[in-house]
């Protein structure tokens, strides 16, 4: 049975340290007890570790070795536009467990007005998402959460590869706009921008194009705003597993 992971703020001197409702939540709901090996993540590395020490607010672990960190996959940055929040909780949960890196939340042209000032508000809780999925999926790091942005703002993030989602007939198809099999051997910084629901507007695909971002498809079907960053996602991973 695989070991369950825990994220820890650090690890000094081979031990690390997790306190308050990270520790409750490890005693109370999770029961572990001294003894007990878990994998823990400095965000960093992972490491083998056994539980030195459990009390209600403390949990205290000893390294026991570092594991491998295994082949390196894409850096992708999810920049998924604003909808509904149920649905958008299943996109950081889903993202987390597919191996992004980040998500940034889009106000978009067609998100529902109000969305951008509830995701301020909304942040923590899905850093509490992004967390446990995180943990759930043995990720080695933490799929991190950004600040909410507008549109115009989204278009300047940096990547190597930009891909801007797109259902307009006659686009390139993603799987055809990934690099070569020879250069997948390395890492590689990529930002996938993920409509709303309706779509993107004429402007913001305009925008977008003008700004260096590449159009790509998923093919003939048109898909929920979820399923197309999901299904971009699982694509881009699988393609760096050949």
């Amino acid at each position: 049975m695989a070991r369950r992971l825990f994220f820890v703020p650090g690890v000094v001197r081979s031990r690390a340290e997790l306190r308050g409702e990270e520790a409750h939540h490890l005693t109370r709901v999770l029961r572990v007890e001294a003894g007990q090996r878990y994998e823990i993540s400095d965000n960093q590395s992972a490491y083998l570790a056994e539980v030195e020490a459990a009390r209600r607010d403390l949990v205290v672990f000893r390294v026991i070795e570092k594991l491998e960190s295994g082949k390196p996959g894409p850096q992708i940055t999810l920049l998924a536009s604003l909808i509904k929040f149920d649905r958008f909780e299943w996109i950081v949960e889903k993202a987390a467990e597919l191996g992004a890196a980040a998500i940034v939340p889009v106000n978009a042209a067609r998100s529902e007005k109000g969305l951008a000032d509830g995701a301020r508000k909304r942040a923590q809780r899905w850093r509490r998402i992004a967390l446990e999925a995180s943990q759930q999926a043995r990720r080695r790091r933490l799929l991190q959460v950004e600040p909410p942005a507008e549109f115009a703002a989204a278009l300047a993030w940096e990547a190597r590869f930009r891909f801007l989602l797109d259902e307009t007939p006659g686009v390139t198809a993603l799987l055809a706009a990934l690099p070569p099999g020879g250069e997948r051997a390395r890492a590689a910084e990529i930002a996938l921008l993920a409509g709303p629901e309706g779509g993107w507007t004429p402007d913001e695909r305009q925008a977008a194009l003008a700004a260096g971002w590449r159009a790509v498809s998923l093919g003939r079907h048109i898909l929920r705003a979820e399923t197309a960053a999901l299904a971009a996602l699982a694509l881009i991973g699988a393609a760096w597993e050949d």
